[in-house]
């Protein structure tokens, strides 16, 4: 019989494929129970209102994907990083060229706590996250007001991939967008 926590973790699972699949209008509890593999009533007993299920699968998603930006920002510590490594950093954000659930749900999140102001504070702590990572990648490549220019970084970086996202566009298309907006082209970085 599967622990509180794993259980509680199956059904936030399933939230963010339900939602990265048919979006969050598509969450019903029997769904949920359904694609996580529990009964009707754990979901409730671990939820009782969709807004605490949406809070926490924002929470579970951001502390994710903090954990993952930040780790890649740690690892742009290196004194020789150079576009080369920028773009590499850039590809990994972007998540290579499949765009499943995982890739679809945080938009369908973020839209959700534009409507909800009590999920803006679970997001604003992703885009931090998000923005450090640009501070890091942007300082080592000499960029002047590093921290200035990483939220408009950030927000190229969200709208070519929903540019993606919408038409199909390869990842390379976002790689080179940021190389421009860093005064690169891919003729100067070989």
């Amino acid at each position: 019989m599967p622990h509180a926590s794993e259980t509680r973790q199956s059904i936030i699972d399933a939230v963010l494929r339900i939602i990265g699949q048919d979006g969050i209008a598509a969450l019903t509890n029997r769904r949920i129970a359904k694609e996580a593999g529990v009964s009707l009533g754990s979901v409730t007993y671990h939820f009782a209102t969709q807004h605490e299920l949406l809070r926490e699968s924002l929470l579970h998603f951001v502390a994710e994907e903090t954990r993952h930006f930040t780790a890649l920002a740690d690892a742009c510590s290196d004194e020789q990083f150079d576009i080369g490594q920028a773009a590499e950093v850039v590809t990994r954000v972007a998540g290579g060229n499949a765009f499943d659930s995982r890739h679809i749900a945080p938009f369908e999140l973020y839209v959700q706590a534009g409507r909800d102001e009590r999920l803006r504070t679970a997001a604003a702590e992703c885009f931090a996250a998000y923005d450090l990572l640009a501070t890091r990648v942007l300082t080592h490549l000499g960029m002047p007001d590093p921290e200035r220019l990483a939220g408009v970084a950030v927000a190229l970086v969200f709208g070519q991939q929903l540019r993606r996202l919408a038409t199909g566009a390869p990842a390379e298309d976002l790689v080179d967008t940021l190389l421009i907006l860093t005064n690169f082209t891919p003729a100067q970085s070989s």
